[in-house]
């Protein structure tokens, strides 16, 4: 018997009847050889964890563009910290930790440079739109490792496309990353937003701190044991009848004075127009796509959609210097 199979019976024994078994996972797009040691989920997360798309995230914004500090949030730091509370949930109710994590490592994999600005800007200039968990699912499929793909599981690609609130995913692995992630953002969010000066704690509304605390570890701590309590035994994760409405509460007073905030999304704007020339400018001139995007379009990809590959995985960073050596003049030196 492997190593593998070893772990593959004791997830048997130690998880919960309505875990999702790594042995029972419905497969992936194209069959390949088990390993000797991993079970398929865990080996989606090591094959998440390797990209180079992951590794992009530590230099995408996830709120507050450029902020002028350390300890801001990225998408990166938002990944690990979904991934962090998806584990312990899944943990308290004996659901499987692996297919957890590789759902909530990949979940944003497709996000744009400037966050959401960058996103609205692909979304309102593209002829398809732009949608950032679907991007997410088509850089594990086509885009990752120079157009092979990660040949995930199904399981984990249904995680990751279904993890906005309006839809549910399959398995309750994914409903857990799905919940983890809006509770993630509302609690680093409001931190930074401390950080910044735009809030306090003394700002919550009271019938919102009444229900789930007055502190940011408080609403953490709130959120997190309330979805463990009112989904165990059952065949839905979700939360309290009470500390729901709270939670969307919350998620309106983010939105009214996070989000929408003048000083915090000052430079959005810019970021947008950014992202729309850039748009124009590779659509007119498809052959300055590095050659994965051109391979692609020789194969029947339209232009419009591989220029929303090709920048939906720009860094910000990456996405500025571009800018700048297209439509910024460079000091002519004279010998």
């Amino acid at each position: 018997m492997t190593i593998r199979e070893e772990l593959e019976l004791r997830e048997k024994e130690i998880l919960a009847p309505w875990a999702c078994f790594s042995v029972d996972s419905k497969g992936r797009n194209e069959q390949e050889e088990q390993c000797d040691i991993r079970p398929v989920f865990q080996r989606d997360r090591d094959r998440i964890l390797h990209s180079k798309s992951f590794r992009r995230l530590k230099d995408k914004t996830q709120v507050f563009l450029s902020p002028d500090g350390d300890h801001y949030r990225t998408r990166m730091t938002h990944t690990l910290e979904v991934s962090q509370n998806a584990r312990t949930i899944a943990k308290a109710l004996r659901l499987n930790e692996d297919l957890v994590e590789a759902i909530a490592l990949g979940h944003d994999l497709g996000h744009t440079p400037f966050g959401h600005a960058g996103e609205r800007a692909l979304n309102r200039i593209s002829p398809d739109g732009f949608r950032h968990h679907e991007q997410s699912l088509r850089t594990v499929d086509v885009l990752e490792k120079n157009g092979a793909g990660l040949n995930l599981t199904w399981e984990v690609r249904d995680g990751i496309v279904k993890h906005q609130m309006n839809t549910i995913p399959a398995t309750l692995e994914g409903q857990i990353v799905r919940l983890s992630d809006k509770i993630a953002y509302i609690h680093h969010d409001m931190d930074d937003a401390i950080r910044g000066g735009i809030l306090t704690d003394d700002d919550v509304p009271e019938e919102i701190a009444r229900v789930v605390g007055r502190t940011l570890g408080q609403r953490l701590d709130r959120f997190i044991h309330d979805i463990i309590t009112s989904s165990q035994g059952k065949a839905q994760i979700r939360m309290s009848d009470e500390v729901e409405q709270a939670f969307h509460k919350m998620r309106a007073f983010m939105f009214e004075n996070v989000y929408t905030n003048p000083k915090a999304k000052a430079e959005e704007s810019r970021a947008e127009n950014m992202v729309e020339v850039l748009y124009a400018y590779y659509c007119r001139h498809s052959e300055e796509l590095p050659e994965l995007q051109k391979r692609m379009i020789e194969a029947g990809t339209p232009v419009h959609t591989a220029v929303c590959d090709y920048i939906s995985s720009m860094t910000d960073r990456y996405a500025i210097k571009t800018f700048e050596s297209l439509y910024i003049p460079r000091t002519w030196d004279v010998m």
